[in-house]
């Protein structure tokens, strides 16, 4: 309950007593104790104060009413009837000289309490809340049909697109399968010449073999004899493949599509158009107007990576016995970095954001990937296990396992919704409860690492050297193949839908503008990356972590290879020696032993000359295959 602060009694405290009052006086405007109560009551001047409890009058404080006039700081004590106006006695010579009907304050406000202005007052806010109420319940009324309406139409919308899907699904198989019919007929042909060639080109690789042998270790009445008989050999079969060739013929497929279906795409530029009427609502009372407050959002700007640089922030070496193999990496919400380390060490490396190292985390399998679910979770993946794992943050106990049909590679999570590269050329989209939604196809299978930023997924071919990116319903929106980049492994996405890459082999880091119109080189070799496989956008505090792979270490000692011993065909460490080869003599750097090892004897220890029909042959191999692909390329 709350406490009432004190009101000191006005008399007493002219005498220098300190006594709390009993009551006010709402005309002296004063508090009086139970004693000074009795003397005013008695007083013929104030026997006709209105007196309240201390309880009551503050209850009249939270009234702003003012006593003392606004002009002069005098007390109001006079009433003009002609202005209704309440005045002090300075108003008078200035303002109301001439008014007749000047009365006292205290006249005028004669049982006010029980007046007709006062219940006016309170009929007229009655009223106006009853208005205001009448007001907002049509305004939520309105509000809500205007949900109803968006989401019936939403719905007409959606049923209309499926509609239409479905028939174009239905006309797109019927062609494709037209389609695959042709395709595979010409493959076919391709191929059975294919076959006969390269089975030409065995028989003719075995003579020439023998025309060796014969130059090598025959006699001559060997050597003469043997020549015609091979000469014999080829021209047989030379005349076989030359039939072959000469019938043989080139294919091209080509579509004609529906004059309906191009319109649809070239033409039809609108689904439908969202109409809308307005009239007058009919409330029964009109609010004042009210300026509207405008939120002005600042929208991140698209625009080119052209002027786009990075600053070093921190660079450390990761410290380890054993092989490393960072295929995943995160900055987790209080700063720490963390590392998957895809090796049967099993664990997962924390480390502080100035590089000092916290602890390893074992965890269920050999990890390959992580991903942030907001402030306390992490999702993980493993490249040897069936299932993902939800951990927290600060124990990473394991809160949630999700089984798979199989091994997981990169994990995303956006919105909800966790994104699993899993099964074949596949990514499986499902909640944090495990629940399917949808299966999405990728254009290979040769896709570790993906992403996801807004409405989009991200993914790197490392085969291919391509960067894809597809809207959350699998249509791709654009893809950039790199010709200087060589392996794509990790990929990210800043704030402004920019693409973070890196290169396995080529060692460098590539940005993407978000439309997938530019692309430049941001880090290479030089300023450190050495077989880069993940990196990190954080898009809080705008900091991009690059993660290299370990340099090659022994897998038994954890040292540098730096020896090769000849007689056991070996590339050892410094520990080695001591422990298996203490015998060995033949011991060289493998440094020297693998200076100029592309220009060694062995690379050209092989047959000087090849014939010219050899050559033909893998020509025409060639001429086929390259038939066969494009075949491959008209159908897709």
């Amino acid at each position: 309950m709350a406490t009432v602060n004190p009101i000191p009694c006005g008399p007493c405290g002219f005498r220098g007593i300190t006594k709390d009052a009993e009551r006010w006086c709402t005309r002296c405007e004063k508090g009086l104790c139970e004693d000074c109560e009795n003397g005013h009551i008695k007083r013929k001047e104030s026997s006709n104060h209105q007196l309240i409890s201390i309880k009551d009058y503050h209850k009249t404080e939270k009234i702003s009413i003012s006593l003392f006039c606004k002009h002069h700081g005098k007390k109001l004590e006079l009433f003009c009837k002609s202005h209704d106006t309440a005045l002090c006695m300075v108003c008078i010579p200035s303002n109301h000289k001439t008014c007749s009907d000047v009365i006292p304050i205290s006249e005028a406000s004669s049982n006010a309490g029980e007046s007709i202005a006062l219940s006016d007052v309170d009929a007229d806010i009655k009223g106006a809340l009853h208005n205001v109420k009448q007001c907002i319940d049509n305004r939520k009324s309105a509000t809500e049909k205007i949900k109803k309406q968006e989401l019936a139409i939403k719905t007409m919308i959606l049923e209309a697109r499926r509609n239409i899907n479905s028939h174009l699904d239905k006309l797109q198989d019927k062609l494709f399968r037209k389609l695959r019919l042709k395709s595979s007929e010409f493959i076919s042909k391709h191929m059975k010449l294919i076959r006969k060639l390269e089975s030409t080109e065995l028989i003719l690789n075995k003579l020439r073999k023998q025309t060796l042998h014969l130059k090598q270790f025959s006699s001559d009445l060997e050597v003469f004899l043997g020549t015609r008989q091979v000469n014999q050999s080829i021209r047989g079969e030379i005349e076989t493949i030359k039939s072959d060739i000469v019938t043989s013929k080139n294919y091209e497929l080509k579509v004609a599509i529906h004059t309906l279906i191009e319109k649809l795409s070239n033409e039809v530029t609108e689904f439908g158009k969202i109409r809308t009427s307005e009239c007058t609502a009919e409330l029964a009372f009109n609010e004042p107007k009210i300026d509207q407050a405008q939120i002005r959002i600042s929208v991140p700007t698209l625009g080119n990576i052209s002027n786009k640089r990075i600053q070093l922030v921190k660079t450390f070496q990761m410290k380890g016995k054993n092989k490393m193999d960072i295929t995943g990496c995160v900055i987790l919400p209080n700063g720490h970095l963390l590392m998957a380390n895809s090796t049967n060490d099993n664990h997962l490396i924390e480390y502080s954001g100035k590089g000092e190292h916290i602890r390893d985390i074992v965890v269920s399998g050999k990890p390959f990937d992580i991903a942030v679910i907001g402030r306390y979770r992490i999702c993980l993946s493993y490249s040897d296990a069936h299932f993902l794992d939800i951990l927290g943050i600060n124990t990473f106990n394991v809160k949630k396992r999700i089984r798979l049909k199989s091994v997981c590679y990169g994990v995303s999570y956006n919105a909800g919704r966790l994104y699993a590269r899993n099964g074949y050329s596949t990514i499986q989209v499902m909640d944090l409860l495990g629940r399917h939604f949808e299966t999405l196809k990728l254009s290979s299978d040769s896709v570790f690492n993906i992403t996801t930023s807004k409405n989009r997924i991200y993914y790197t071919d490392y085969r291919t050297n391509i960067v894809h990116c597809c809207r959350f319903d699998g249509i791709e929106l654009w893809q950039v193949k790199s010709e200087s980049v060589s392996h794509y492994f990790g990929v990210t996405v800043d704030i402004n839908l920019n693409v973070y890459v890196v290169g396995y082999r080529s060692n460098d880091l590539k940005i993407i503008q978000h439309d997938g119109k530019d692309s430049k080189k941001l880090l290479t070799k030089s300023e450190g990356l050495d077989r880069p496989q993940a990196v990190y956008f954080d898009k809080y505090t705008r900091i991009l972590l690059i993660c290299n792979e370990e340099g090659k270490v022994c897998d038994q000692h954890g040292e540098n290879l730096e020896w090769f011993w000849k007689t056991h065909e070996e590339v050892l460490c410094v520990v080695c020696d001591p422990s298996k080869h203490k015998a060995c003599s033949d011991i060289i750097t493998i440094s020297v032993n693998s200076a100029n090892a592309r220009q060694s004897s062995a690379l050209f220890d092989l047959e000087g000359t090849i014939e010219g029909t050899l050559r033909n042959v893998k020509q025409c191999i060639k001429n086929r295959e390259s038939a066969k692909k494009e075949i491959d390329k008209q159908e897709l």
